[in-house]
């Protein structure tokens, strides 16, 4: 079971990841965003951790430029992509990319038929909003979509409900922001290594 803690923005909270056992660190590289940092900010963090664990950077309506910058400048390994930009974007992108469809009404947003990406990040359908709402996604169509595709699952989870949520979805991954927040922007340490043990007891 792959976990990735997402909405970090600082070292602190990053080593805290780190150190409970995440695979993944995520970051929003995205003004919108309450959790939002610019990609020189992302570049500190990077040197600062003595790990290579991958970083995914997030972005919504990106150009392609934008999303290079997050690896070439920023350090990621990952750029996720929110936002109603199309696959024709990134026509011949040479960096792993991950897509955040929302899951809402039954159905799929973006349809992942048409995106084509490495994974694909599972999260509520929420107008107006790119990630990071606390609500909870379709878990029923998210499990469709993790018997066909590779999928982390998002949305409201914590570490109270990521056990149920791991056994209805079956997802290859867990990604987890406001579930483990003091406050926008700022993790709770305790929760997030809760939220880690709980995920790995249930895949276990």
């Amino acid at each position: 079971m792959d976990i990735k803690i997402c909405g970090l923005t600082n070292v602190e909270d990053a080593r805290c990841a780190v150190d409970a056992g995440a695979d993944f660190l995520g970051f929003v590289l995205y003004a919108g965003s309450p959790r939002g940092i610019d990609v020189h900010a992302l570049a500190r963090i990077r040197a600062s951790l003595d790990t290579r664990i991958p970083l995914v950077a997030v972005v919504v309506n990106p150009s392609c430029a934008a999303a290079r910058e997050a690896v070439e400048v920023g350090g990621a390994d990952i750029v996720q992509v929110h936002g109603s930009v199309g696959y024709a974007v990134f026509q011949g992108f040479p960096y792993p990319l991950w897509r955040a469809v929302a899951a809402g009404g039954g159905r799929l947003e973006p349809d992942p038929v048409v995106w084509p990406a490495a994974r694909y990040v599972v999260d509520a359908a929420v107008a107006g909003q790119h990630g990071g709402t606390g609500v909870r996604a379709d878990w029923d169509v998210a499990a469709g979509v993790a018997r066909l595709s590779p999928v982390m699952l998002a949305g409201g989870l914590t570490a109270g409900v990521v056990a149920e949520a791991i056994r209805a979805v079956r997802p290859l991954g867990v990604d987890v922001s406001s579930g483990v927040e003091i406050a926008p922007g700022r993790k709770d340490h305790a929760q997030v290594r809760a939220f880690i043990a709980a995920a790995r007891a249930a895949d276990a």
